[in-house]
């Protein structure tokens, strides 16, 4: 999508240090994003400042000096959480996976394909587009669909998982997967490790070492963190922690650019067994005999998130105590400045043997696949961080009568147009984006008001940022209630988040829905959480809204009592 004129230089920080154009390229991946590591162009993926460059590759490896090293722009995500501009289309992500899956079949065998799948973004845009990015000769032997994110959903009721579940076999039929090679669908988080065992065994079992394995989906899925999570379980090389370095995580859309790889364990039937055996009694212990690090880590998760787990390792070597030498000319780089030149020796980096990786079957990260008519394609990097939601979702649920309207910041509006009664709205939504309520009377003038500004939240920056921001566009909404304490349908506000509408059995609703141009409003029937209403408090009085309840988290692989 094209990007109004000076737009990127708010929200994208400008390159820091010096390029060099007279060096080439080095051939070297960035260890973050997988780009190509070079110092000739500060608007090219892979850039890093001519000095620190030259401080890596002068010494006796050359290039190979760069090995382990990431480009500003990761430094920047990592360290500062700033975006950096690039010049890179959106096509270039769908060029990159489509070429990896077209390469010719490794091992006689086509690869598993791996789909991460973000829960809140059904129906996935990017599933139904899947299918085009394959190679006719070089079909896939697999595919194993991850709805990854359930830790920020509360359980609305019993069974909600096993429905979520259907939900994403749904999905995957109406995308005209129906004929592909299913192997399974999970439920995982890859952020708080929910379900990850469980997928690691189920790859274990049916794949085995049978051939690569690639995480395919689309942007803000989620797939960078499960491939640092599986970097971090019994799915990879026992070395392969301690030598490949993990990917750059960000909420920034498009982070990873290239492909980055871990070569896969070889799940032989004592490895099983060894594995099998830690699980059996790492789900023995309870809360209280984890050791005091274990339960600070547990806590900080259950914060996080509803649905927590622990990913393990059965297969490691023993770390050797080492004395670590610290630089303070490298840990002072700032933004503005050029990493100086350290004059430390860099510690010798450890690497694969040939025998280790020659036969080797690798998990890939692939760049994710940008969405199309997506708000977060419209939002700087600070309102994009507001919107994604990174915690675990409070439902807000507000009961309003027939000329009422609900601002979900000022990225989404649903205006309650007839009824007889009033019915339910219920958000779902990242926790920092405001809810505002407002008669239909005065609802344009609330919106030219306080749009830009600190009410509505999002987007921000006054005047000058709603100039350039897209208008919002209606679509009318008619539904029928099947019951006050089940939701009829969601409607969903693009990738702002989704209105659960529940109300009286029979009863007819006109509703209005607003998306800025560009955008799209997606009825899903049924709905995601059908019972979300009823994880509510008591009623505000004076106001349409409900006193907020969060449900406690449900941790997996723990005893639930002191009692053996």
């Amino acid at each position: 999508r094209a990007r109004e004129p000076g737009r990127e230089r708010r929200e994208r920080a400008p390159v820091a240090g010096r390029p060099d154009p007279s060096v080439p390229p080095s051939g070297v991946s960035c260890s973050g994003c997988g780009a190509e590591l070079q110092c000739c162009d500060g608007a090219a993926p892979g850039f890093m400042p001519a000095e620190k460059y030259r401080s890596l590759t002068e010494g006796p490896e050359g290039a190979a000096g760069l090995r382990g090293a990431v480009c500003q722009r990761c430094w920047l995500l990592t360290y500062h959480s700033q975006a950096l501009r690039l010049q890179l289309p959106p096509e270039q992500h769908r060029q990159v996976v489509s070429a990896a899956l077209r390469s010719p079949a490794r091992h006689g065998r086509g690869p598993l394909l791996l789909y991460i799948l973000d829960v809140l973004e059904l129906p996935d845009p990017v599933l139904p587009q899947l299918l085009e990015l394959l190679a006719p000769d070089v079909p896939a032997a697999g595919l194993l669909v991850v709805g990854n994110k359930v830790d920020l959903l509360p359980a609305d009721s019993p069974g909600h998982l096993g429905r979520l579940r259907q939900r994403l076999a749904e999905a995957c039929a109406q995308a005209g997967l129906r004929g592909a090679p299913l192997v399974d669908i999970r439920l995982v988080s890859a952020k708080t490790g929910f379900g990850l065992e469980g997928l690691v065994s189920r790859l274990q079992r049916s794949w085995k070492c049978a051939g690569d394995v690639y995480l395919l989906g689309a942007t803000n899925s989620g797939k960078s963190t499960l491939f640092n999570a599986l970097l971090s379980s019994d799915y990879c090389k026992s070395r392969a922690p301690d030598i490949i370095d993990r990917a750059t995580v960000s909420s920034w859309p498009g982070t990873t650019l290239n492909l980055l790889k871990f070569p896969i364990i070889n799940p032989t039937c004592d490895r099983i067994f060894r594995r099998q055996e830690r699980l059996k009694e790492e789900a023995t212990k309870t809360e209280d005999e984890l050791s005091s690090e274990e339960k600070k880590y547990l806590n900080h998760l259950k914060k996080q998130g509803y649905f927590v787990g622990e990913v393990g390792r059965t297969f490691q070597r023993p770390k050797s105590s080492q004395v670590i030498d610290f630089d303070p000319d490298t840990l002072s780089y700032s933004t503005d400045e050029d990493p100086g030149h350290s004059t430390t020796k860099r510690k010798e980096r450890e690497e694969f043997t040939y025998n280790e990786v020659k036969d080797a079957r690798w998990c890939f990260d692939t760049p994710g696949i940008v969405k199309e008519n997506c708000v977060l394609n419209l939002l700087t990097e600070k309102e994009v961080k507001l919107v994604l939601p990174t915690h675990a979702i409070v439902p807000r649920t507000f009961i309003l009568k027939p000329g009422t309207v609900l601002f979900l910041g000022a990225l989404g509006r649903v205006d309650y147009l007839q009824g007889e009664k009033s019915a339910w709205f219920s958000v779902v939504a990242s926790n920092l984006l405001p809810v505002h309520i407002a008669t239909l009377s005065n609802a344009d003038a609330v919106y030219e008001k306080h749009a830009g500004q600190v009410l509505l939240k999002v987007p921000m920056g006054g005047e000058e940022r709603m100039k350039e921001f897209p208008p919002l566009v209606p679509q009318d909404i008619t539904l029928k209630g099947i019951g006050t304490t089940e939701a009829v349908a969601d409607i969903k506000l693009s990738s702002a988040g989704w209105v659960a509408v529940t109300a009286h059995a029979e009863e007819e609703l006109l509703l209005r829905a607003y998306t800025p141009k560009g955008t799209m409003v997606v009825v899903r029937e049924p709905p995601l959480l059908p019972y979300i209403s009823t994880i509510r408090g008591a009623r505000i009085p004076g106001t349409a809204a409900y006193r907020t309840k969060k449900p406690p988290a449900i941790v997996q692989n723990l005893r639930t009592t002191g009692r053996r």
